[in-house]
């Protein structure tokens, strides 16, 4: 019981540095054109942790997502690492917090299931 609370706890620390993290995972030209791709309903985040193309987006945008995708995916693998969770379960779990962050009008995608717009 101990080692599982313990576990949990260094988890969510864990996430609340990966917040950081992702943010830091990414270059300022490639959060610019997500920004922009998520106001404009073409990128939206996703309950796996990372972020999906809602619809069209040019090569541009989806070199950057895949640019910020690569590094939370990073992200992910060395909290899985510290924690002893899996990467999966990590970007699930710092999902949750992303989409406390998701503004009205953009897209989230739930783990099963389409699109929605918040």
């Amino acid at each position: 019981m101990i080692r599982k609370t313990m576990t949990v706890l260094a988890m969510g620390l864990s996430l609340a540095a990966a917040s950081a993290s992702v943010a830091s995972a990414q270059s300022a030209a490639a959060k610019a054109a997500v920004d922009a791709g998520k106001a404009a309903g073409t990128v939206g985040e996703q309950a796996d942790g990372y972020l999906g193309i809602v619809a069209g987006g040019d090569a541009a945008l989806r070199a950057s997502v895949a640019e910020i995708n690569t590094g939370r995916a990073a992200v992910y693998k060395d909290i899985a690492a510290k924690t002893g969770v899996t990467p999966e379960a990590a970007g699930q779990a710092t999902a949750k917090q992303l989409y406390a962050r998701v503004a009205p009008g953009q897209y989230w995608k739930p783990l099963e299931g389409g699109w929605v717009k918040k």
